[in-house]
């Protein structure tokens, strides 16, 4: 009985340490969106340096990361995770003294593979620890995720308020993800096909790329990963653009700008509280479908509306209907290869090597027609959705 209540408490402990590093890292992100406007003024950035510091770094992480990815189904799991932590941190200390665009894009290019291995592979073990519940351990992570992304911006207006600034948090950061990357020393993030010598894992990495690249000709696999970067259109990419948009289109302030982040990851966040007890009754896909219907109307007429106060609104409830598109669907694509967790993760960094130019393109439309223009190119993502959802359980194979 004493060992069942040790293991059961060293489990959840476990569990609360990988839904600490994604809810971490999400606070960074959550931050950074939310201090573009301060960012850009600081380092006179143009909206094509922007999207750069956000292609960049994305695509130089996904030419790397798939490594990490087949390396995550060996024993070499711990030691990248770990390793993944403290450069991720170091990154983050230097983003926070970056004098120019050209050093903030080098900490961004050392910060952005890291991540990788740092959080992207803590999601592998979190997955692998019950691979029956795939969405559901999926929108726990996703919650944690929102968690950090409501808590971003607002860290970032308690530092304003202090007289401080995105520069001072992003050492900060950089010093938690430190402490956490030392904490996770005490767990094994044992990989369920792990070999035990170096032998076992030069094998398995060569086997896990074939496996890959035969995934890759799999019609299940292929959806997954590409809905997957459309409906990251209406979620990284516009909470991305959120800030700059009601500053530049809107004409707000930048306090009020912060607010129309806040709410979105807000109003998302209980989103995500609400997924978790609906997900134990109705399929995934099938509210899915419903949430995608509701987005497109709802954020086209965000768009359209010269109200302020309805924009606000309006921005809450694309948070909230929101909630769900990457927990479902990356639980999708998690089911779609079992026991392969990491290769998962390789699939998705290949995949994010064409969604990871959407924020330069975004960039570059805004430069030429304006971000008012631009914002119109992100709903593509919940019509890709509409037309590539499976629509039977029978077609998702």
């Amino acid at each position: 009985m004493l060992g069942r209540r040790f293991f059961l408490k060293r489990f959840s402990s476990f569990v609360f340490l990988l839904l600490a590093i994604e809810m971490l890292d999400e606070v960074v992100f959550g931050m950074r969106e939310a201090a573009w406007p301060l960012m850009r003024d600081d380092l006179h950035l143009t909206y094509v340096q922007i999207g750069l510091l956000n292609a960049i770094p994305s695509v130089i992480a996904n030419l790397i990361e798939p490594i990490f990815g087949i390396l995550g189904d060996t024993s070499r799991r711990r030691q990248l995770v770990i390793g993944g932590g403290v450069v991720l941190g170091a990154g983050l200390i230097l983003s926070g003294l970056s004098p120019s665009f050209v050093v903030l894009l080098v900490a961004f290019i050392i910060v952005y593979p890291a991540t990788g291995a740092f959080v992207s592979l803590s999601q592998a073990v979190l997955m692998d620890l019950e691979p029956e519940r795939h969405e559901q351990n999926m929108a726990r992570w996703a919650l944690a995720g929102s968690l950090g992304q409501v808590t971003g911006p607002l860290f970032l207006g308690l530092a304003v308020a202090l007289g401080g600034g995105w520069r001072e948090l992003f050492g900060i950061l950089g010093v938690v993800t430190l402490g956490l990357a030392l904490i996770a020393r005490r767990f094994s993030f044992a990989a369920g096909s792990a070999g035990d010598d170096e032998d076992e894992d030069s094998f398995g990495l060569v086997e896990g790329l074939r496996e890959a690249a035969r995934a890759l000709r799999r019609g299940a696999v292929l959806r997954w990963m590409a809905l997957l970067q459309f409906a990251n259109l209406m979620l990284d990419i516009l909470l991305g653009y959120l800030a700059l948009y009601f500053v530049d289109v809107v004409r707000t302030s930048e306090s009020e700008a912060g607010i129309a982040v806040a709410i979105f990851t807000g109003v998302g966040l209980l989103g995500d509280v609400l997924l978790i007890p609906l997900l134990e009754r109705v399929r995934g896909l099938t509210y899915l479908r419903f949430s995608v219907l509701i987005q497109i109307v709802v954020f086209g007429t965000f768009l359209l509306t010269p109200v302020v106060e309805l924009k606000l609104v309006l921005i809450g409830l694309v948070g909230f209907f929101n909630a769900g598109w990457y927990s479902i669907l990356q639980g999708q694509f998690y089911s779609s290869m079992p026991g392969q967790s990491g290769t998962v993760m390789a699939l998705g960094n290949v995949s994010e090597l064409v969604g990871g130019l959407l924020p330069l393109l975004i960039g570059v439309l805004a430069e030429q027609l304006g971000l008012g223009s631009a914002m119109w190119f992100l709903m593509l993502g919940p019509v890709a959705l509409l037309v590539g959802l499976p629509r039977a359980k029978a077609r998702m194979d």
